[in-house]
């Protein structure tokens, strides 16, 4: 996949693109990532990018010339049908629903904008859609970029040394992850579940799914109003809700509670 980031500060992407997950992916060629800075379209010799804004008010606008030339010049190199995607608190909140829709894809331009915002007439003329990491205020769009980043390279087959892991993280099927234990098989008088010690593949995978199942009833309801959960996953949340499935029910909202220092 090959993937566009407009931006003011190209070394801050760049600098994130060695590390982890998302180094091993540009290393091995599944991932690339190129860069385009506004400033170098600026029509004067300062190089401004920003502007007050029409009309008063607090801040600076980034000015639509240099930005919507930089977005031209960054989706060029892109293949045909790659979308130009705005980070912006107005855009749809980007899940993993998308990210899987947006892994699929060829090619995708990354707009992150600066100051209070952008000039409204780039979005009209160079951004295909908006995206939102989440409800709060950041400086700037490289941080949701790199997030939307991250997010896709996991996605690239090969990317992961266990491709499962991509299949059975949280969000996969709109739940979250189930606790997780490794060596020692006790620590400071905690014990593993006797089930991950037991060698019995179908409990195992039971217990996970009743744990993931009853952690995101415990931790994010919300998350399953709009689940779109398999049959299994469905008839465990039907037992937790009737008052089935106490005891892993109760291992659940014990493991919440210790995890948010209780």
């Amino acid at each position: 996949m090959k993937i566009e980031v407009v931006t003011l500060f190209p070394r801050m992407i760049a600098g994130a693109l060695e590390f982890g997950i998302v180094g091993r992916a540009v290393a091995r060629g599944l991932l690339t990532v190129g860069t385009e800075d506004p400033r170098a379209y600026a029509l004067d010799v300062h190089r401004t990018v920003d502007d007050r804004p029409y009309g008063g008010g607090p801040g600076m606008v980034m000015k639509p010339e240099p930005l919507l030339a930089a977005i031209r010049a960054a989706h060029a190199r892109l293949p045909p049908g790659s979308p130009r995607v705005y980070l912006s608190a107005q855009g749809e909140r980007f899940a993993q629903r998308e990210a899987r829709e947006l892994a699929a894809l060829p090619g995708l331009l990354l707009v992150a904008g600066r100051y209070e915002g952008v000039d409204e007439r780039v979005v009209e003329l160079g951004i295909d859609r908006e995206l939102s990491v989440g409800d709060y205020v950041l400086s700037g769009g490289e941080l949701p970029a790199l997030t939307v980043i991250d997010a896709l390279a996991r996605l690239q087959p090969g990317a992961l040394g266990d491709e499962r892991s991509s299949l059975e993280e949280s969000f996969t099927e709109g739940l979250l992850e189930g606790p997780h234990y490794t060596r020692p098989e006790v620590f400071e008088g905690r014990a593993v579940p006797p089930v991950l010690l037991s060698g019995d593949h179908a409990d195992i995978r039971r217990w996970r799914l009743v744990q993931a199942v009853a952690r995101t009833l415990a931790r994010r309801p919300d998350l399953l109003a709009g689940a779109e959960l398999t049959g299994a996953a469905a008839r465990v949340l039907k037992e937790l809700r009737s008052g089935g499935a106490e005891p892993a029910a109760r291992a659940a909202g014990a493991a919440a509670g210790q995890d948010r220092g209780k």
